[in-house]
């Protein structure tokens, strides 16, 4: 059985139904009458390019004046193709001929391109502004015709970061199989929202395969090709549909001129194939008509049909304003205004070029619908929101929810006026997400084999952050600020130093304190029993100057704690080596002393002389004096100076002293260690010499101490970090202060205060 497509043929009866208005019009065209021709390509790009040869043919240039049209007449514009691809073809050729091609349905993007297709208009707008408003639409809410288009589709979602995980094209005379792989594709899809950007053809044929087996919910998206096609809303599983269609229109006396047509007219025409009346159907194939059990008195207007249908007109009025087009182009090409009255020449050449260039200036409004052009052919896009809704009866109904104007200023192009109806009738948005947002403190890596809306989100890596919602990467954070715990901040890095507010510190202070504390109530007690024998036996003017030194020892580790400033850093290095050089040479003198005292007893020695009072007091000047020029020099050449120490700790700044010049610390603490060994030997050899309670075992054991202190201190010192590294340097000089004050004058002080009877002449003289 033959058919036909009753909206295509609504389509060709617009076209008389134009030309009769013009021809009864007395403003417009006056005394001529415009003729048609009517031919069916069958959306076969063959048979328009056929076609199209047989417009560009015609010989006669005149218009008739009579009723007769039967005769060959100059083509002067062509109202035309339905499809982009047969648009295409036909434009191909009439372009050279300067012969206007006006489309009601051609949509294509490529065909605005006036270099290709100069004399090529259309009255429905590009699927540039198709393609924009589909992708403002799904951002809004989370044939040569679907190929354009979705190619602009695809980039107008790339500018509105949609994410697409597929495409696929196809064309309704593809194989089954073919046809019943994109429905697959469909089906396997993680995606909700599907943009079908095709034509109403090939969505018959999509839906009609998707019907086969039971496909889950599907919020489709539909460009206004098919969105508004009444045939197609018989589909169950596509309630919710929404898309963008053409203005809907009113078209007076349309409905009427479509309806004024029996069964019985069509034998003298062969416009038409197919009328389905409940009883019967009459086909026309080529030229003669086959009547079958239609007796030719049947009402057309008990038809319902595609072809009747004008309670959505929409293309047809793209079609209406195509002939009205042409039309007030004819008009201002033959026509002449003058004295509020129209002249027009009704026997004149009238050639297609002429047509041609008054197409483009034509502006004019019918039936409220404004007309006209832009440099690229297209006129102003406006498009309507369209949505299918169920009606209370069960039948679905095309419902307008709001538009999108592109001449309006960007970001107001795009209007919803009412609630829309979703997938399986729900009213709540569908989300349609392969991956949910990455948020802050995370970045996105794209998972293998997926397309890039598929991600998994992963934590910042140590000392970067993201503060952006999907971000790509993530980015590390100033040298001095550190991430927070969600990794989408940067804040500034703690500083830390040993502060006098911390327990370590106060503890250490504490035992600072308290060793000067000790080492002055030693000297007190000394200086009270300054004229005892124990006292003056071992050389009371050392013994002073070792307990001041050892004061400042203990004092000085004060200077490590709290923040490092210039004076500070240069101020606890120095004196540190010079209190500490002062110490070992007080008693490195009284284990010089020991020695000669011993050696003075043999007969004949006049030692002492030598190395009497001055000479004890040269010999610690000296010492002292050496390490005084070794700081001296680091301080001028490369003193110590505080710095932020970032390296040690990532998440932290470490304020510390830097030594400067590593050589100059090292020799101070050197020159110490020098001293204290050369010490330690000559307390060792004298230990067994008799001598006034044994100092010499005492220094020996005080050395040995403060030389195990010091060694141990080296890998502390360089492996400790952070604030630790001060505390280590505290520890040590306490630890050795303490080894040499309780060594060497503890025992004399319990001597003094609790046996005092070991604290005489006799007593001694019976120990030596």
């Amino acid at each position: 059985m033959c058919s036909i497509d009753g909206r295509e043929l609504r389509f060709s009866r617009a076209v008389m139904f134009a030309t009769e208005e013009i021809n009864n019009s007395t403003e417009l065209l006056p005394g001529i009458r415009l003729g048609y021709q009517i031919y069916d390509s069958c959306a076969s790009v063959p048979v328009a390019v056929h076609e199209a040869f047989q417009l560009a043919n015609g010989q006669d240039p005149v218009f008739y004046k009579s009723n007769i049209c039967s005769q060959s007449g100059t083509v002067v514009a062509v109202v035309g193709e339905s499809g982009s691809t047969p648009s295409i073809s036909m434009s191909r050729i009439t372009g050279p001929f300067n012969i206007p091609m006006v489309s009601h349905f051609a949509t294509c993007a490529c065909l605005s391109d006036k270099q290709q297709y100069p004399s090529f208009f259309r009255t429905i707008p590009s699927d540039q502004f198709q393609a924009d408003a589909l992708a403002k639409l799904v951002k809004h809410f989370e044939s040569d015709y679907g190929n354009y288009g979705m190619a602009s589709f695809l980039a107008a979602a790339q500018r509105e970061g949609i994410c697409v995980e597929y495409s696929v094209s196809f064309y309704r005379t593809n194989p089954q199989s073919k046809i019943q792989r994109v429905a697959d594709v469909i089906r396997r899809s993680t995606a909700v929202a599907v943009v079908a950007f095709a034509s109403d053809g090939e969505m018959r044929v999509l839906l009609d395969e998707l019907a086969r087996e039971p496909l889950a919910p599907r919020q489709w998206i539909g460009s206004e090709s098919w969105v508004t096609d009444p045939q197609l809303m018989s589909c169950t599983f596509c309630v919710g549909v929404i898309g963008v269609g053409i203005q809907q229109s009113i078209i007076p006396g349309l409905r009427e001129f479509l309806l004024d047509l029996s069964p019985a007219d069509s034998y003298q025409c062969n416009l038409f194939s197919l009328f389905t009346f409940p009883s019967c159907f009459l086909c026309v194939l080529g030229a003669e008509p086959v009547k079958g059990v239609c007796d030719g008195t049947e009402d057309i207007k008990s038809l319902k049909s595609t072809y009747t249908e004008t309670s959505q007109l929409r293309i047809t009025n793209m079609v209406y304003k195509a002939v009205y087009a042409i039309a007030h182009a004819i008009h201002n090409a033959v026509c002449q205004e003058s004295n509020s009255t129209t002249q027009c020449d009704k026997i004149i050449t009238s050639e297609s070029k002429e047509v041609l260039s008054e197409l483009k200036k034509v502006n004019f409004s019918r039936n409220g619908y404004l007309v006209s052009f832009d440099a690229n052919g297209d006129p102003v896009a406006f498009y309507e929101l369209v949505n299918w809704q169920k009606s209370e009866s069960g039948v679905i109904e095309l419902v307008t929810v709001g538009y999108y104007d592109a001449s309006l200023p960007k970001g107001q192009e795009f209007y919803i006026s009412r609630n829309i109806t979703w997938m399986d009738g729900g009213t709540q948005v569908p989300v349609s997400v392969c991956s949910e947002s990455c948020p802050p403190g995370t970045h996105k890596v794209l998972q293998k084999g997926k397309p890039i809306c598929c991600y998994d989100c992963i934590p910042c890596p140590e000392g970067e952050i993201s503060n952006t919602t999907d971000s790509p990467d993530c980015f590390p954070c100033p040298s001095e600020s550190w991430p927070n715990a969600q990794r989408d901040a940067c804040f500034p890095k703690p500083v830390e130093f040993l502060s006098y507010d911390e327990v370590l510190a106060i503890i250490l202070a504490a035992f600072s304190v308290s060793g000067a504390c000790l080492a002055i109530i030693t000297s007190a007690i000394f200086f009270h029993h300054r004229t005892t024998p124990i006292v003056r036996a071992n050389n009371s003017e050392l013994s002073f100057l070792l307990l001041f030194s050892l004061t400042l020892c203990f004092l000085c580790s004060l200077t490590f704690i709290g923040a490092p400033s210039d004076w500070s850093c240069m101020l606890r290095h120095t004196a540190f080596g010079i209190i500490f050089v002062l110490c070992i040479s007080c008693v490195l003198g009284k284990t010089v002393v020991v020695l000669m005292a011993f050696k003075a007893t043999l007969p004949g020695s006049n030692v002492m002389k030598w190395f009497g009072p001055p000479q004890q007091r040269m010999t610690v000047v000296f010492f002292t004096f050496i390490q005084i020029i070794i700081c001296t020099v680091w301080l001028l050449l490369s003193p110590p100076f505080p710095m932020k120490n970032l390296s040690t700790y990532k998440e932290k700044i470490i304020l510390e002293c830097a030594l400067g010049s590593a050589v100059g610390f090292w020799a101070v603490l050197g020159y110490i260690g020098l001293l204290a060994v050369f010490c330690f030997v000559l307390a060792v050899l004298a230990r067994k010499l008799p001598d006034n309670f044994n100092e010499a075992k005492l220094i020996t054991f005080s050395m040995l101490i403060f030389c195990a202190v010091w060694l141990t201190f080296i890998p502390a010192y360089v492996s400790s970090p952070g604030k630790l590294t001060v505390a280590v340097e505290i520890f040590a000089i306490l630890a050795s202060s303490f080894g040499l004050i309780l060594c060497i004058f503890a025992p004399k002080c319990f001597i003094i205060l609790f046996q005092p009877e070991k604290n005489s002449k006799r007593f001694i003289m019976s120990k030596m």
